[in-house]
């Protein structure tokens, strides 16, 4: 006979780094699930995705114990790693904190593809472009002959060259 189900929780934790204490612990506590336990299974799982944002969901079962599943990370944690940076914008439709190149946009639709809500790439990307601008991350075309990404060129700029 299957184990009833009690709840289904998802926290989103540094692979490889959970400890007891809050949040995770706060989140299983009062649950019934020892946080210790927990911890020490999630970051055997989770050491080769060292220092990046995972989704852990959590399926509590009546009896107090429990079984997870380790998700992708979310498309966010994907974009600050390809963008090198720690956070987003704070205001980001006049602040951008970085560029990434197209090309990486693909590759975090390409992972993410079976987490999205479409089976085209097309529409996968443009998801993950709206991630990016949402947190003042600027996308460009494509990355400039000395290595640095440049951002795409204005249409006054284009103009002149004409």
């Amino acid at each position: 006979m299957a184990k009833e189900i009690v709840e289904i929780l998802r926290m989103q934790i540094p692979a490889g780094q959970a400890t007891p204490g809050p949040p995770v612990g706060v989140a299983l506590g009062p649950r019934g699930i020892n946080p210790g336990a927990f911890c020490k299974e999630f970051n055997d799982r989770t050491r080769d995705r060292q220092g990046i944002a995972v989704t852990a969901e959590l399926t509590i079962y009546k009896d107090k114990s429990f079984n997870f599943t380790v998700l992708r990370p979310p498309a966010s944690a994907l974009l600050k790693k390809a963008a090198n940076i720690v956070k987003g914008s704070g205001q980001p439709s006049t602040e951008k904190v970085a560029q990434i190149t197209l090309a990486d946009v693909e590759a975090i639709a390409k992972e993410k593809m079976s987490d999205l809500n479409t089976s085209d790439l097309a529409c996968a990307v443009k998801q993950i472009e709206g991630t990016a601008r949402s947190m003042g991350i600027d996308i460009t075309d494509k990355p400039s002959e000395s290595g640095q990404q440049q951002p795409p060129a204005d249409e006054a700029e284009q103009k002149e060259g004409q």
